[in-house]
């Protein structure tokens, strides 16, 4: 399969656009003007708000006036994650895609069709002539990956359709109705320093080779944190040996799970091969514990250049021990939807800024005192190790409506296009939706998009055939919305 076949053709022309766009989140001045420019070449109606959402109206077909007004909407930023060994600047330089078989992927780098393709699904909408629908709104949100700033600063009155449709969600066949909720809770450890002992050994750990993923669609997947996997062996050094750290770096975005952290770290020297064995026992147990999920799991220990300077003794068993006691992963499970996940957290990143350690983790749940609950318990995990900790005010949920209108329209539409009924469910991520709703609470949603696999991380890719069925999907929606009562 060539690029030129990949159909619906007008979705993945401008999926390729979207690519040669560099959009990081907080950075989206580029893909913004190529929104607006689209807009004015196509005489339609733009706008942009103070936090650079963009708003972009077509008007109904004849015939279809008389219908609801419907928002189609997507985010216009993307998780910008590469491989140690990819030289890639996200500021400046495109996306490099690719086809493996049935899927599209990038090379060396995130993907971006989480949102990318919900981008491109609008355009082509926008683009057509051939298409039925009603009066359109087309809107495009800023920051969506690191704080939701797009839709928390969306006024009343920017929009003004009847019903929304996310193309937000990563599972074909799948009629999303609600999500989770969530806050980052981030703490400061002091990093006191002293004089390294004399002749010690000084050693790199590395963890890499992790499948990582979405903190919130993949924490119920089994697969290894890197911050935890490596903290797990210094604590266990550290139970049996006179351990020094240097220096600790893991993960960097909030909602991905870590693939990779590294530490600098020091035993004396008549324990250096001792050390090693250990690793070598230790790996053996995670390949046996991790032999479905992380295939490609490894850890070096290499020898480093001795640093003048250490931790603290006390401060590092403090820290190292609220790492290893603070929660990671799934914490409930729904009482009221089977299988999806209720209640997590994610140790998400670790970084040294000159004599502080700073650690991020997101908390997600379906049920907002749970999310608290969850946020104060890790909060009292990093305070017993003598952290100072904050967990921002985060974002609402989005409670299901198994009785909305729209989820009518689209059962019904996918039954009749493909002989079957979809999977209605509501997701542990985060939408915007629940913060849509606290603008415009009278507005009817769902969210559906195509099979995405490994987003937020560079596996990131996307399911080719299942484009052409959502984009059918869609389009049948659209011809099938109700009119004005």
């Amino acid at each position: 399969m060539e690029k030129k076949d990949l159909k619906p053709v007008s979705v993945f022309h401008y999926f390729e656009e979207v690519c040669q766009v560099p959009r990081p989140s907080k950075k989206e001045e580029k893909i913004r003007a190529y929104l607006m420019a689209f807009a004015r070449e196509r005489g339609l109606d733009c706008v942009c708000d103070e936090a650079g959402n963009v708003l972009i109206r077509k008007a109904a077909i004849p015939g279809m006036e008389n219908r609801k007004t419907v928002v189609l909407q997507s985010h216009m930023d993307m998780v910008c994650e590469k491989n140690k060994d990819t030289q890639h600047d996200f500021d400046t330089d495109p996306i490099e895609t690719y086809i493996d078989g049935e899927w599209l992927k990038a090379k060396g780098t995130t993907l971006g069709a989480d949102n990318g393709i919900g981008v491109a699904t609008e355009l082509a909408v926008l683009a057509a002539d051939d298409i039925a629908h009603g009066p359109l709104e087309c809107l495009f949100t800023v920051d969506e990956e690191t704080g939701l700033t797009g839709a928390f600063a969306l006024q009343e009155g920017f929009v003004g359709g009847d019903i929304l449709i996310n193309l937000d969600s990563e599972d074909e066949g799948e009629l999303f109705i609600g999500c989770a909720g969530g806050a980052r809770t981030s703490a400061e450890f002091p990093f006191p320093t002293e004089k390294a002992p004399e002749g010690s050994f000084f050693f790199r750990l590395t963890v890499k080779g992790l499948t990582g993923g979405h903190s919130g669609d993949d924490i119920n997947k089994g697969r290894a944190n890197a911050n935890k996997l490596l903290n797990r062996f210094l604590v266990q050094l550290m139970g049996r040996y006179d351990l020094r750290l240097a220096d600790i770096d893991g993960g960097n975005l909030h909602n991905a799970i870590p693939r990779e952290a590294y530490a600098v770290a020091a035993v004396p020297m008549k324990d250096k091969e001792s050390v090693r064995v250990d690793l070598n026992v230790f790996l053996a147990e995670l390949e046996n514990e991790f032999a479905k999920t992380e295939p490609s799991l490894a850890i070096d220990l290499e020898s480093e250049t001795p640093c003048a300077l250490v931790m603290e003794q006390e401060a590092m068993r403090r820290f190292l021990l609220a790492i290893y006691a603070v929660h990671n992963g799934v914490y409930a499970m729904s009482q009221d939807i089977q299988g999806l996940v209720e209640t997590s957290s994610n140790l998400a990143s670790i970084k040294r800024k000159g004599d502080k350690l700073l650690v991020v983790t997101s908390q997600r749940s379906s049920i907002l005192s749970q999310r608290k609950d969850m946020s104060q318990m890790v909060r009292a995990a990093f305070e017993l190790g003598g952290a100072v900790c904050e967990t921002g005010d985060g974002y609402p949920g989005w409670k299901p409506n198994p009785d909305s209108p729209v989820l009518r329209v689209a059962i019904e539409s996918y039954q009749r296009l493909f002989g079957t009924a979809p999977k209605v469910k509501a997701i542990h991520a985060g939408l915007e939706c629940g913060l849509f709703l606290e603008k415009y609470p009278s507005l009817d949603m769902v969210s559906f998009g195509p099979t995405l696999r490994g987003v937020h991380s560079p596996d990131e890719r996307m399911l080719i055939p299942t484009v052409e069925k959502f984009w059918k999907h869609l389009l049948d929606v659209l011809a099938h919305i109700p009119a004005v009562e």
